[in-house]
């Protein structure tokens, strides 16, 4: 399929956007691309808007109704067949803090459900990780956006900063409870946050990191010193900036200043403009150019009307006014945001449109070692989303084949 285009953005760095410019793709990847006009009759003439790579979400807690840590195979399913609706082409269900059996029983589940949605193909060389198996490489495009592994949020959080989650079900790391759980997951986990200042945090994070998996700070009081000292055992991501963790200070910089300052991390940013007000995303990504990764924690009731969903298992109530979800107690729980939504507020708030799409496709994908994803380039998967001059998501392709919108420039 040939595909000409106004505006590619590759978001490969140092690339610049194609306007106009064209990509080939043949069996799943992109086999061609470049700018100018296409090299022959293209099969389709994107006329207006921008072509890019398909968004990567590393926190969906859920969606279209559903609770991905408690649904079973369907809900999977209609999570995964329709977040292509909002751009989004891959991504990372997220599991919160709940009781450790009931994170083993959701992670066997998992384990289970995953397999059906992809196919048995190998992974791209250098990618997935050691000893990945080969269905977490690639999903086919008729079971929609990718499944990209498990995010453990929890249970190994600070009770000071839980935030939404139960605190009664939290707990301090061990090597036999982090064993319990990626065995349960049979090497699905990819990503764990965890408070580095709790008591054997250092061991767990060189226990996760020697496994494959990467640990994110977050719901977490720690000190800076404390969050260095975690980077420096292997932690490599901060969860949802800002929410949940100590802030910065100008005499303690927290996990906020930190993670600003600290090259070896990336940090997650809900970029919905509750959680995170436009002035003080815009400072993130000055601050820490190429190292903020848009994600949603999309809950339950993203895509939905206002009412009552769960998030852990416990409920949270979404408002008629767009507001984001909470507890009873007012606490934020979750969101409700699309990733295509979060681009355009970004650039709404003064980040450029490149920076933009590029936090929310190739530096995800990179922080999980998916470097077939995120990006458009030769050899890469073919997932891509086209959007509107006001950046809704008009049509996405999964694998080189169209799986929601018309594709009709």
């Amino acid at each position: 399929m040939l595909i000409a285009a106004r505006r590619i953005i590759p978001a490969i760095a140092d690339t610049p956007v194609l306007a106009p410019g064209y990509l080939v793709c043949s069996g799943g990847v992109v086999t061609s691309v470049g700018s100018g006009p296409p090299p022959g009759r293209p099969d389709l003439d994107l006329a207006d808007g921008v072509l890019l790579p398909g968004f990567v979400d590393l926190q969906v807690n859920g969606y279209f109704g559903i609770e991905l840590g408690s649904a079973e195979a369907d809900g999977w399913a209609t999570v995964a067949r329709r977040l292509p609706e909002t751009g989004t082409t891959a991504f990372l269900p997220t599991f919160i803090t709940s009781p450790i059996d009931q994170m083993v029983a959701a992670l066997r589940r998992a384990a289970q459900i995953v397999p059906a949605l992809a196919v048995g193909s190998a992974a791209p060389a250098g990618v997935g990780g050691p000893g990945r198996p080969g269905w977490l490489a690639r999903s086919p495009a008729a079971a929609g956006a990718r499944v990209l592994g498990v995010h453990l949020e929890g249970p190994f959080i600070s009770k000071r900063r839980c935030g939404a989650h139960n605190p009664a079900w939290t707990a301090e790391p061990d090597p036999a409870t982090i064993d319990t759980l990626l065995a349960a997951g049979s090497q699905l986990v990819r990503v764990v946050t965890l408070a580095p200042e709790l008591g054997g945090a250092m061991a767990a994070i060189k226990q996760l990191t020697g496994a494959g998996v990467l640990v994110s700070i977050g719901h977490s009081d720690a000190t800076a010193q404390q969050v260095s000292a975690a980077a420096g055992c292997g932690a490599r991501m901060v969860t949802h900036l800002f929410n949940a963790q100590r802030p910065l200070h100008h005499r303690e910089p927290g996990v906020v200043g930190q993670a600003l300052s600290d090259r070896r991390l990336t940090s997650g940013l809900i970029a919905d403009l509750h959680h995170v007000t436009g002035q003080v995303a815009a400072i993130a990504f000055a601050a820490a150019p190429g190292r903020i990764c848009l994600v949603t924690d999309a809950a339950a009731c993203a895509g939905m009307p206002a009412g009552r969903y769960l998030l852990g298992g416990e409920p949270i109530d979404l408002p008629a006014d767009f507001e984001p979800p909470v507890r009873a107690d007012g606490t934020l729980a979750g969101s409700v945001l699309r990733m295509d939504a979060a681009v355009a507020n970004m650039v709404a708030v003064g980040v450029g449109l490149v920076e933009a799409v590029t936090a929310a496709t190739r530096i995800p994908a990179d922080l999980i070692g998916r470097r077939d994803l995120g990006r458009i380039a030769v050899g890469a998967v073919a997932d891509l989303t086209w959007l509107s001059d006001d950046l809704r998501a008009r049509a996405t392709w999964i694998a080189g084949e169209r799986v929601h919108g018309s594709g009709q420039g």
